[in-house]
């Protein structure tokens, strides 16, 4: 049983929307440009929730190639428009039960984030929306740390929310309370090595109080 918090940070991806469909075909479409079509959507389904700079530099591209690599996958993610996107079963109804301030703590950047809150109906149940923007991106805290600068709150009173191991340690060094869940695309036993403080099946449970 999960107890009320006075805040709640949710990563997005994952969590929140299953998006894996036009992240991994994003990805595709700037790796084949840059000449590989040897990576599979299963392995890039793992880096979901971390920076795209991780990825690409595993694979092998150098650092000055990282930039436009990355500015590639933007412009051609905010064109697809998201259609291969779905929020995930019980998430707009828990948000709309879940009383508490709550925002979103995620790899992608604000304006993206809101994009994509707006699209799919959830913008009314956020305070605040919080991306990656010019600050290190999970597992460091700073999403999180900036949303609870913005909400005036200390960390003991928020639950970060997130399906993959970066979400989990992220909250530790922020000082959170955590929750793993496990319908997303995060490595389930990475995720229990860092311990979080909850698990949930469904959304809903955050709210089985």
């Amino acid at each position: 049983m999960i107890p009320p918090f006075r805040a709640y940070l949710f990563d997005v991806d994952g969590t929140l929307v299953d998006s894996a469909t036009d992240i991994c075909g994003t990805i595709q479409q700037v790796l084949r440009a840059y000449g590989r079509e040897d990576v599979s959507d299963e392995l890039l389904r793992r880096y979901i929730g971390r920076h795209l700079d991780d990825l690409f530099t595993d694979l092998g591209f150098p650092q000055d190639a990282l930039p436009k690599m990355l500015a590639d996958y933007r412009a051609i993610y905010t064109a697809s428009g998201h259609v291969n996107t779905s929020v995930y079963p019980g998430v707009s109804e828990t948000l709309s039960r879940l009383s508490g301030l709550k925002s979103t703590a995620t790899t992608k950047g604000t304006p993206t984030t809101r994009v994509i809150l707006e699209k799919f109906g959830l913008i009314q149940y956020f305070n605040h929306v919080q991306g990656t923007d010019g600050f290190p991106a999970k597992p460091e805290p700073d999403v999180i740390l900036k949303s609870l600068a913005v909400f005036g709150i200390s960390p003991e009173e928020c639950l970060m929310i997130g399906d993959a191991p970066s979400d989990i340690e992220a909250g530790h060094r922020a000082g959170v309370r955590t929750c793993a869940v496990r319908y997303g695309y995060g490595d389930l036993a990475a995720m229990a090595r860092f311990n979080p403080d909850f698990w949930i099946d469904h959304p809903s449970e955050l709210t089985a109080v």
